[in-house]
């Protein structure tokens, strides 16, 4: 890496900034970069400071987390946003994954949790915590067949997805090249019925599809 993640803090609580800002003056690989206090200040921060990570409250004044998230995922595809949240809440997680958030951690979490959840979002990731995982488990999902037809290499795809690999690395994994790598992900979310990583291995998970 040619330098440390910069990442922003997005919050409209100051004990929030001085706790993360805290932790991350832990971290030799992670610089804290730029804060913001809504949805707003999270957009013209991404003009100002270009960051590699935004930790992005979910509920704001002015402009909300999801809306921020979404409209940063349109306009800075580069940058990466990870919701930061107090409470455990179904459809705002649910709501930041379809806006384009790549993790989900909550406010509690150790410093070590947050500090290997910046790292994996970075890698491209998909990083959430176990209460969220859970959550995510929880909700009720339509009647499908069991078996989706997949065939025996979307299946290999999907139990690497599981395991938390990236397109590069199930290209590597399997011996394919990337774009057929990423062909073979986007026919599993349509199987599936998914529009995301995280909703493909919480169903993963939930069915039995993999070992």
């Amino acid at each position: 890496m040619a330098g440390p993640i910069r990442v922003a803090v997005v919050d409209d609580h100051l004990k929030i900034h001085i706790a993360i800002e805290a932790a991350v003056g832990t971290f030799e690989d992670v610089e804290l970069v730029a804060h913001g206090s809504n949805g707003r200040e999270a957009l013209q921060l991404c003009a100002d400071f270009s960051p590699d990570i935004i930790l992005m409250d979910v509920v704001m004044p002015e402009l909300n987390g999801i809306d921020a998230t979404r409209a940063i995922h349109e306009r800075y595809p580069h940058i990466k946003v990870l919701a930061l949240s107090s409470f455990q809440d179904e459809e705002g997680v649910r709501a930041m994954m379809q806006a384009g958030a790549v993790g989900y951690v909550l406010k509690t979490s150790s410093i070590d949790d947050l500090a290997h959840t910046i790292r994996a979002a970075y890698a491209g990731k998909s990083v959430f915590s176990p209460e969220i995982t859970q959550a995510l488990l929880n909700v009720p999902r339509p009647q499908v067949p069991p078996e989706f037809g997949l065939t025996a290499r979307e299946r290999e795809v999907l139990k690497l997805l599981v395991d938390g690999l990236n397109n590069a690395e199930i290209a590597a994994a399997l011996t394919i090249s990337l774009s057929t790598a990423k062909f073979h992900v986007s026919s599993v979310f349509a199987k599936l019925g998914v529009t995301n990583r995280v909703e493909a291995v919480a169903l993963a998970v939930e069915k039995k599809l993999v070992t």
